[in-house]
């Protein structure tokens, strides 16, 4: 199974769909952020007070197949509206979750029926029954006092933030979660969490307190995929091994089995990597995962490719 949210969680999903269709891997199942308040997601969240489905929208594109069928529903799933009037922004895929939770009463079996729709290889879950708001200690945006701490509010405000991020917290602090992703956990062989967001999509899953626990009671082994880069707001000036700092900050008691990073993404800084990921007691896994064309995106085949060599081995 996988955790996160946004275009991480797509990258991550998009190559484990590989190994669903090379029976690598027999079940999947996406747990997904949904602290979203911008954008079309945020719109809806507000007219409707449903959970912002962009992320889990984006998540059930990413496990369309690639036969005519999978990927024409991808494409419409992901349609963006233009033109001048109150229609403009909006997804396709927003409206057909968000008008399928009103017409069934239930986020989870909407969801369910928007898979089937797809053909999609697996599952999608919220992370949270409610909608939620990440909120942020962020040092740095006093100018006349750079050490002091400022509340920062909102998933958007956090991931553009001129300041450094200390500590997320969420609100409500205690979430209902559905029976369906504590058993998701509870059964799986994998746990991968990231790449993405750090801040807001990555850890908000650790600070969740029912998501913590049965992420930390289960047997699952538990891959963390590093990002290729900083990501200017939430993690400017970070190197690898500051990712992982956080993320033991955040969940000092979830226990990490295998790191995976891009080996050139790591390079400069792989010295204190190693160290860090050898004081958390888990294994680095360093391969060529990064896309070709030069943009801070994992390409699926190459990170699907280097999950079954991390699956196989372990």
């Amino acid at each position: 199974m996988a955790l996160g949210g946004g275009h991480g969680l797509h990258a991550s999903l998009s190559a484990l769909r590989h190994l669903v269709d090379d029976l690598t891997v027999d079940d999947l199942t996406a747990v997904v952020t949904v602290a979203d308040n911008g954008g079309s997601s945020g719109r809806l969240r507000g007219e409707f007070g449903v959970l912002p489905p962009g992320d889990l929208r984006m998540a059930l594109a990413a496990l369309c197949g690639d036969d005519d069928w999978g990927a024409t529903w991808a494409r419409v799933l992901q349609h963006r509206f233009e033109g001048d009037g109150e229609m403009r922004g909006h997804v396709v895929g927003n409206l057909l979750i968000v008008g399928l939770w009103e017409l069934l009463g239930d986020h989870v079996d909407a969801l369910d029926w928007v898979g089937r729709l797809l053909g999609a290889k697996g599952r999608v879950l919220p992370m949270a029954m409610t909608p939620m708001d990440i909120t942020a200690d962020v040092r740095g945006l006093d100018p006349d006092h750079p050490d002091a701490l400022t509340s920062v509010r909102g998933q958007v405000e956090v991931a553009t933030t001129d300041g450094v991020i200390t500590e997320i917290a969420l609100e409500p602090p205690d979430p209902e979660v559905s029976p369906a992703v504590t058993r998701a956990i509870a059964d799986a062989d994998w746990v991968v969490l990231g790449p993405g967001s750090w801040f807001s999509s990555v850890l908000p899953h650790l600070v969740v307190p029912r998501l913590r626990e049965a992420l930390v009671a289960t047997s699952a082994r538990v891959v963390v995929v590093l990002n290729l880069e900083e990501q200017a707001g939430e993690t400017g000036g970070f190197a690898p091994a500051d990712h992982l700092a956080v993320l033991a900050e955040h969940a000092p008691d979830l226990r990490i089995d295998v790191v995976l990073a891009d080996r050139a993404s790591v390079a400069d800084g792989l010295d204190e990597l190693e160290e860090t990921v050898a004081a958390l007691g888990a294994r680095l896994v360093v391969g060529e995962v990064a896309a070709d064309d030069g943009s801070p995106r994992h390409d699926p085949v190459k990170l699907a490719a280097a999950y079954a060599s991390v699956f196989e081995r372990c």
